[in-house]
């Protein structure tokens, strides 16, 4: 008889495009979450949490492609042979809430949703298949006051989890106006109209002239390779160069700027004046240009949005993995579509909305130094006697009754060494240390473990004596002197 081949282990590693999150990474985002939800709340927005699975024609996004239904989302087909998948954003799944409750729910509809959304998307260095996403729309209105409030409430989302006024931007442009300068060109829906809109969208990187060529001709890349153009002629192209660069010292002069940039489109005239509005409805409230400013250059998801659009950008310089500096970029961003819902009821319905890249901006919040110290991690009781296992957990009992995180340590308690390392590693402030002796009189020993670390690196044997990093208490005193610790280095 053969001898059965062995089953190999499972390999321990993380699927490729996928992280795991500890302890601190966790707690921080739940902090940063938490603020944000609150600025949302007192805006008046509810909470909402939707299924993380939809079908995937309610997703609609990768589709046409019906011959692979799973392109860019992660898909399975279920027992009915309908095909359901992961959401890939938290807007989709908006669309086809509103849709099916919309009878018993109120108009407009302020929602703000929470929570990680996947994307069967090639990773890479920092682009991950699962991340989190942070999103308020209001469903039902086309007021341009919805709008202006989304930008208000994002600058002061912004500044309440850490962001300094003058260290971000929202940008505002409108998709209506870049139709204008399209429509006064005389581009139609096709290809050439496709590869102008790629193009504008390569402004941030080349700039002017850049985009000037790649509107004609072409140019060279920074590589040497050259890339064919659209082949316009500069009549042609001004309207797009003269929309890109209108952005002046002021709101006022910016939408001049723009209402000759879009000449006699009536789409485009449209689209300025639900800028102008914005800007007043924002100046109203005490918005200025240091916070939310109009700005042509935003092109951002041109094809998914129908009207104004805006882009939370951090300002700051950060040093990229070159140690070179460069700004950190966009963390936030959002516009109007007013087509999403359609696609279930047949007809429009106005919305507009925003989403925060989670991740990106703890990353910012930890580049300004608002996160990522070290977790101050529970206090722990130290295990001297386990016959005594018992008051050792009514210790902890006392402490965690009053507020402060504990435990006691679970471990082999015979070297007593390793419960100390082991507080160490758990970033604990406080060992609690209590034997036969501290027992019978009524006594616990109380070591600062943080304290212990910073004198035995720094400090000479007089400061040492000075400020001891151990010492004994009245049982009774124990809860009060670990508090006065534990809120020292809490604050």
């Amino acid at each position: 008889m053969a001898k059965q081949k062995k089953q190999p282990r499972p390999k321990a590693a993380t699927p490729k495009g996928f992280r795991d999150y500890f302890g601190a990474e966790v707690d921080e985002r739940k902090v940063m979450l938490d603020q944000i939800a609150a600025v949302y709340h007192r805006y008046g927005f509810d909470a909402l949490e939707s299924s993380a699975v939809e079908t995937v024609e309610a997703l609609g996004k990768f589709l046409p492609d019906v011959d692979r239904p799973n392109e860019g989302v992660f898909a399975w087909q279920d027992e009915d042979e309908s095909w359901l998948a992961l959401r890939y954003d938290l807007t989709a799944p908006l669309a086809r809430v509103y849709a099916e409750h919309r009878n018993d729910l109120p108009t407009p509809y302020r929602r703000y949703a929470m929570g990680p959304v996947w994307r069967n998307e090639k990773p890479g260095p920092g682009r991950f298949r699962q991340f989190y996403q942070c999103d308020a729309d209001t469903v039902g209105t086309a007021s341009m006051a919805a709008d202006a409030e989304i930008c208000a409430m994002l600058a002061d989302t912004l500044e309440t989890v850490g962001i300094p006024r003058g260290d971000y931007v929202v940008r505002v442009n409108n998709r209506k106006v870049l139709n204008g300068v399209l429509e006064v060109m005389g581009v139609d829906e096709g290809p050439v109209r496709d590869a102008v809109l790629r193009t504008i969208d390569k402004f941030d990187k080349v700039g002017e002239a850049g985009v000037r060529a790649l509107l004609g001709k072409g140019r060279l890349d920074a590589s040497g390779a050259y890339i064919d153009g659209v082949g316009l002629s500069n009549e042609q192209a001004e309207p797009v160069l003269a929309f890109l660069t209108s952005k002046g010292e002021t709101a006022d002069r910016t939408l001049t700027n723009l209402r000759a940039a879009v000449g006699d489109s009536a789409i485009g005239a449209e689209g300025v004046t639900e800028l102008e509005e914005i800007a007043t409805l924002l100046a109203a409230q005490g918005y200025g240009p240091d916070r939310i400013e109009i700005d042509p250059s935003v092109v951002r998801g041109l094809g998914y949005y129908t009207g104004p659009v805006f882009e939370a950008e951090l300002t700051f310089e950060i040093l990229d993995e070159k140690g070179r500096p460069r700004q950190f970029g966009s963390v936030a961003g959002g516009g109007r579509y007013d087509d999403l819902v359609k696609r279930f009821t047949g007809q429009a319905v106005p919305a507009t909305g925003v989403s925060i890249g989670v991740d990106r901006l703890l990353a910012a919040l930890r580049a300004k130094g608002r996160m990522g110290g070290k977790q101050v991690g529970p206090v722990v009781v130290t295990v001297m006697d386990k016959a005594r296992l018992a008051e050792y957990q009514a210790m902890v009992g006392e402490l965690r009754g009053a507020g402060i995180r504990a435990e006691v340590y679970l471990g082999n308690p015979k070297n007593f060494g390793n419960q100390l390392k082991y507080a160490d590693k758990r970033g604990s402030p406080v060992a609690i240390i209590a034997g036969s002796d501290e027992f019978e009189a009524g006594k616990v020993q109380i070591k600062d473990l943080i304290l212990g670390a910073k004198i035995a690196e720094n400090a000479t044997l007089e400061e040492w004596k000075e400020r001891p990093s151990q010492f004994e208490c009245d049982r009774s005193e124990m809860v009060a002197k670990v508090r006065e610790i534990v809120e020292g280095y809490d604050g």
